[in-house]
């Protein structure tokens, strides 16, 4: 035994007595004290002891260990707590993890939110922060028309029959849609007559048209034939496209009318690059570019506007506001639902104008393309107008109540102005104007017997016209 051991047990009041058995002097530890014997009355080796020593640094250096551990995991939750500090410190009371909500309750009497500087967000919501608002001198103001809204009797009479060609037409399709003889989608332009029929009157010979896919009423207003249209709508031979568009995509290069397109917003870069390529071959010419009011919050939209300003291109932009898109009104989806500021961001300046006027249309179209034509860059022409249908045939509309409707049609009938216009300047009677009604109706059923008649494409058309 150590003399270190001997020196313990000593001072503790032990005796160590000679044993003999097994032939050899064998050291047993005799306790003074009885109190301290097992209760078992087994007697306890020194050896036992220095194990029970072992164990115990064992233990301590464990315990060191997991000390180093917390400190170095309570160092590591300190920087990233540090970090998020900034952020954490503005959310409210609910947030965060258990720990942070019980440490909120005590420092906290009552729940309330820390508010952030103002330069980061703004102290109530739907408030711009200084730096974020657009110079008053750079927004772009809305042009007044310069000249009066009169037209001569002629014009009053020419306008009217092409309103009225669209709509006899738009109602023939329709029914003709319920009879199954028009399948795939169908939109009608019953309503907006007067946009489509205001801009042609002051379009130039070569000036190219692109719209979306509620087309027809386009189409008829460019001068292509009432019959090749119903018979493309019917996917008939004799259709514009050979039967193989339907209503969405016709085309026309004669008449400079390329599409009808069924996706929403397509028609906007392309007419950009009609514009491009007039102003590359500097012809003089302007694109009118046709587009939803639901089409006016796309991308491509603003990326085409960006270039068109960028490059001064020749085109007009003229956004058909009907008030409900596919089926939500303007209010529940635009944060400004003054669609002609829609290139303020560009520099381009726009217009609004009452889309079922077919003479103011007509004006502020002349004052559009003008601007275009000098080479001041592309213009906004919305277009405040209604239509009476659905989205398209299969929409019941019940997003919106008959009175309303009724109340367009009663009060703001594009038709039906311009047929007062005429009665009141005594342009024409009542019986004149049935008569015009009567023509319209025989080009319009004589339309929809050719396509009934003409026959359907050859399978062999699948593999013409096709590009890859």
């Amino acid at each position: 035994m150590s003399k270190r051991a001997s020196k313990n047990i000593a001072s503790q009041g032990n005796k160590i007595a000679p044993a003999h058995s097994g032939g050899h002097q064998q050291k047993r530890i005799h306790k003074t004290k009885q109190a301290s014997q097992p209760a078992n009355g087994r007697r306890r080796a020194p050896e036992k002891r220095i194990s029970k020593k072992l164990t115990s640094k064992k233990r301590t250096n464990d315990r060191s260990k997991r000390q180093k551990r917390t400190t170095i995991g309570a160092a590591f939750s300190r920087a990233i707590s540090g970090l998020f500090k900034p952020i954490t410190s503005y959310l409210p009371l609910g947030l965060g993890t258990r720990k942070t909500k019980k440490r909120r309750q005590r420092n906290r009497t009552e729940p309330s939110v820390k508010a952030p500087p103002d330069s980061i967000i703004a102290e109530s919501f739907g408030q711009i922060p200084e730096f974020q608002k657009m110079p008053d001198d750079n927004t772009p103001k809305q042009p007044t028309l310069r000249t009066n809204l009169t037209a001569t009797a002629d014009e009053l009479l020419s306008y009217y029959r092409d309103m009225l060609l669209i709509r006899r037409f738009e109602e023939r399709a329709g029914q003709l849609y319920g009879m199954g003889h028009i399948g795939g989608f169908c939109h009608l332009y019953i309503g907006q007559e007067a946009v489509v029929v205001g801009v042609e009157a002051v379009k130039k010979t070569g000036d190219q048209v692109v719209t979306g896919y509620r087309d027809h009423g386009h189409m008829l207003a460019c001068g292509m034939d009432p019959k090749g249209v119903m018979a493309e709508l019917t996917g008939r031979i004799g259709g514009l496209s050979k039967g193989k568009g339907g209503s969405m995509h016709m085309f026309s290069k004669e008449k400079e009318f390329y599409g009808g397109h069924g996706i929403v917003g397509a028609s906007v870069p392309i007419g950009a690059g009609l514009a491009f390529a007039n102003r590359y071959r500097n012809n003089g010419q302007v694109s009118l570019t046709y587009f939803g009011d639901g089409a006016s919050n796309q991308g491509q939209v603003f990326e085409a506007m960006n270039m068109a300003e960028l490059w001064k291109l020749p085109t007009v932009f003229i956004i058909e506001n009907n008030q409900y898109a596919m089926g939500t009104s303007i209010q529940r989806a635009h944060s400004d639902t003054h669609l002609w500021r829609r290139g303020a961001a560009f520099g381009i300046p726009g217009m609004e104008v009452d889309g079922m006027d077919v003479v103011a249309v007509r004006e502020a179209a002349r004052e559009a393309l003008d601007h275009a034509r000098r080479g001041d860059g592309p213009f906004i022409l919305e277009m405040k107008t209604y239509r009476y249908r659905g989205h398209s045939m299969s929409d019941p509309a019940k997003y919106r109540t008959r009175e309303e409707v009724d109340g367009i049609k009663e009060h703001s009938d594009p038709i039906k102005g311009c047929e007062q216009r005429i009665l009141d300047a005594e342009h024409a009677d009542e019986a004149a104007l049935k008569e015009i009604d009567k023509e319209i109706k025989a080009i319009v059923k004589e339309a929809a017997d050719f396509a009934l008649e003409s026959p359907k494409p050859d399978s062999s058309e699948l593999y013409t016209d096709v590009l890859a």
